[in-house]
């Protein structure tokens, strides 16, 4: 319990399991909201983008672009209309990090989508959320109405002038819905087909308006970034993964759960010292990123977590899951821990 809990870097874990995630007087009393009172009292659109910049916070969804750069695209592109999508679509078998974040602290979410409807001009956002996460769109939901109620959410938030609203949308078990061009045709009524030669969202996105998407633990750093300041979080981490990154631990391995640890931190850390190893038998391997990540064999655990460095090995940082492997697991045990 020690390992696994105190030797985490915990931000945007850190109220999950401390405060009610159904009331939003608890968010309020652990800073919830501070940092968007903070952006539409003393920021620009432009200054709360470079903030995000100079954070070096990459999307954490699987692709890690740099999220003050989609931004800034979106917030000059030349339209009247512009959308924010948070993709809770999470697909990738043994990944359940968002489905932690938004049960755990479904505010923290919402204000970082408000956070990013102000920084780049919009008025309208949606949450597309996977259908078997029943019990994460209640309370998302739930957090909805109460930013409502409590003026923060919907027209003229806080006095500032700025609106700006949301939709919940389902996925309908469609693994490919999770891919961003997928999703907006999905917004739209249409199917989950990825668009070809598709021009960037930033640009034409959901019903060819500008549109910036994150996945949820994206919009759930940003009230830490704007609180604590762009530089604090780019303190954390490696050269070119700025910040924390949760990860899901699945598989032969004897603590599952979510963690939350810097870039930068040895593989091994996480899989033997946090995670605890193998129940029985010796870890083998780990499968990151779900099924399509590679696979990183336990000779290589000395291997910084770090999106570049997973890459030049053949595997993924991905959306964080860390499906681990023993020398008895034969592929279809690896496929049923998926």
């Amino acid at each position: 319990y020690y390992n696994f809990h105190a030797k985490q870097t915990k931000v945007v874990l850190s109220d999950c399991g401390n405060i009610d995630p159904e009331s939003i007087e608890a968010y309020i009393e652990a800073d919830g909201y501070k940092a968007l009172e903070k952006v539409l009292a003393s920021y620009s659109p432009e200054q709360t983008i470079d903030i995000v910049k100079k954070s070096g916070l990459r999307g954490r969804g699987g692709a890690g672009f740099p999220t003050g750069l989609k931004w800034e695209a979106c917030r000059k592109a030349n339209s009247g209309q512009k959308y924010i999508i948070c993709n809770a679509d999470e697909g990738d078998p043994g990944v359940f990090c968002d489905r932690t974040v938004m049960e755990g602290d479904p505010h923290a979410v919402l204000e970082g989508m408000i956070i990013a409807s102000y920084a780049v001009g919009s008025t309208t956002g949606f949450i597309y959320i996977r259908a078997e996460y029943p019990l994460a769109t209640e309370l998302f939901g739930h957090a909805m109405q109460q930013a409502r109620e409590s003026g923060l959410l919907g027209k003229d938030i806080l006095g500032s002038g700025h609106s700006f609203d949301i939709e919940i949308r389902h996925g309908a078990g469609s693994y490919v819905a999770g891919e961003s061009s997928a999703q907006m045709s999905s917004i739209e009524g249409g199917r989950a087909m990825p668009r070809l030669k598709r021009p960037r969202s930033v640009e034409r996105g959901l019903w060819a308006k500008p549109t910036t998407m994150n996945n949820v633990e994206t919009f759930a750093n940003i009230a830490h970034i704007v609180k604590n300041g762009g530089a604090w979080y780019a303190s954390m981490g490696t050269e070119r993964s700025k910040g924390t990154k949760l990860f899901s631990l699945s598989g032969h391995i004897v603590r599952t759960g979510v963690i939350e640890v810097p870039f930068g931190t040895p593989l091994g850390k996480v899989i033997l010292d946090m995670g605890g190893g193998a129940p029985d038998g010796k870890i083998k391997g780990v499968l990151p990123g779900g099924p399509a990540g590679g696979i990183i064999p336990a000779g290589l655990f000395d291997q910084p977590i770090d999106i570049d460095g997973f890459d030049k090995l053949g595997a993924m940082v991905g959306s964080g899951g860390f499906t681990a492997f023993n020398d008895r697991t034969c592929i279809l045990d690896l496929a049923r821990y998926c």
